[in-house]
């Protein structure tokens, strides 16, 4: 099934979700076309199915951190937090072509997003145990914020000088918000 979702998430990547055909997904897979049905029946099932793995690896990033936090400088964080969002780079391309096709993007992206933040701010709390939970979503937000940038980054021509300035970016912003220097 991995085969499939990772053969979707490339075609929905690079053509649309209206342009990708489940034939398509089928052949970059090298997988029997009634193989993808009898997982998927259909492509909103395995769009949903691209959307659910991605809440999934997220989350797990996420959670593999913060169970780490409490011992991280703000740079190992910034640097797990970085090295995650690229790990998840063609994945979130492939989301964002799926949210803003589909009729329930904006729900859909709602509840990823309040997952993602969740788990966001317990990883800041892990971290830093005196942050409120209010100040912790906040800074779950802005953290968010500049790590959507990475992938886009990683385009540029500079895209190394350019992800050492994030990280000195992001590691600054932690150090001043979370602990406070």
């Amino acid at each position: 099934m991995a085969a499939l979702l990772d053969a979707a998430t490339v075609v929905f990547a690079e053509k649309g979700y209206d342009a990708a055909t489940m034939t398509e997904i089928a052949a970059r897979s090298s997988t029997a076309i009634g193989s993808l049905y009898r997982f998927f029946p259909s492509k909103e099932a395995l769009a949903e199915g691209l959307l659910h793995r991605y809440g999934e690896r997220a989350g797990a990033g996420l959670d593999a951190i913060a169970a780490h936090a409490s011992a991280m400088t703000v740079a190992q964080m910034a640097d797990a937090l970085l090295d995650l969002m690229m790990a998840l780079k063609s994945e979130r391309t492939a989301l964002k072509v799926l949210m803003d096709a589909r009729v329930d993007g904006a729900n859909r992206r709602q509840y990823l997003r309040g997952v993602i933040r969740g788990r966001m701010a317990g990883m800041l709390s892990a971290h830093a145990p005196g942050l409120s939970a209010e100040r912790a979503d906040l800074l779950s937000v802005m953290v968010l914020h500049l790590m959507k940038t990475i992938p886009e980054l990683a385009e540029e021509a500079e895209a190394a000088a350019l992800f050492q300035e994030m990280r000195l970016v992001l590691s600054a912003y932690l150090a001043a918000a979370v602990d406070g220097g």
